[in-house]
């Protein structure tokens, strides 16, 4: 049987690895929710930055299904148990993605520039001191920085390098992170955006917000 996404008994764990919790079902989600028009999209590459449990990148390629085939999908963390806990989470669903240990996408830039058509990102986005951000194990799945945008400022500008001219991307961000000023600056990049999903929790306040270049009419 093919599951639409990935089976939470199904996904692998580490106790040095983040499990799938709100923010991935958010972002699951918001893929669900665009999957008519994401296999309509025809990616031919796709990528998960940072793939942890490997819940995400694995609910990617389930979710495009039969359609997808022939589509190569990579995921990258710097975690080496999120890469053991992701090929294992893969291969339980009968999907394969290349995963390659490196910070973002270090060393792929040359390789995969203008390639990505479908790039998905639950960045570290809780706010922390700065001295947190970087930090091995599991702490690097979420420290964040000031205002929780260390990281995702880090990643915004190689997401644009990697991406198609017809390359969608898909980011978790909390309020604190303040998301409408992340839509301005990717703006000047010539994207333009959309909230797919916003689900409040107990604890945060989660959006997932889709970027595509304004040259590509969806």
């Amino acid at each position: 049987m093919r599951f639409k996404t990935a089976q939470i008994r199904l996904v692998s764990s580490h106790p040095e690895v983040y499990e799938p919790c709100d923010d991935s079902f958010a972002l699951v989600d918001a893929l669900l929710a665009d999957r008519s028009k994401l296999i309509e999209h025809k990616p031919k590459l796709c990528m998960e930055v940072g793939c942890g449990s490997g819940y995400v990148i694995t609910s990617l390629a389930l979710l495009l299904g039969q359609e997808s085939n022939g589509v190569q999908y990579f995921a990258t963390d710097t975690n080496p148990y999120a890469l053991k806990v992701t090929s294992e989470t893969l291969e339980a669903h009968g999907v394969h993605a290349e995963l390659i240990s490196t910070d973002i996408a270090s060393g792929l830039e040359k390789r995969l520039a203008g390639l990505v058509d479908v790039m998905v990102v639950n960045p570290p986005y809780v706010p922390t001191p700065e001295y947190e951000v970087g930090r091995e194990g599991i702490a690097s799945a979420w420290a964040g920085g000031e205002d929780g945008r260390s990281v995702i400022d880090r990643i915004l500008p190689i997401a644009d390098n990697l991406l198609s001219d017809k390359g969608w991307l898909y980011l978790v961000t909390l309020a604190a992170n303040r998301p409408l000023q992340i839509c301005l600056q990717m703006r000047q990049k010539g994207y333009a955006s959309r909230i797919v999903l916003q689900r409040s929790t107990d604890e945060e306040s989660l959006h997932i917000i889709k970027f595509w270049r304004e040259s590509d009419t969806q």
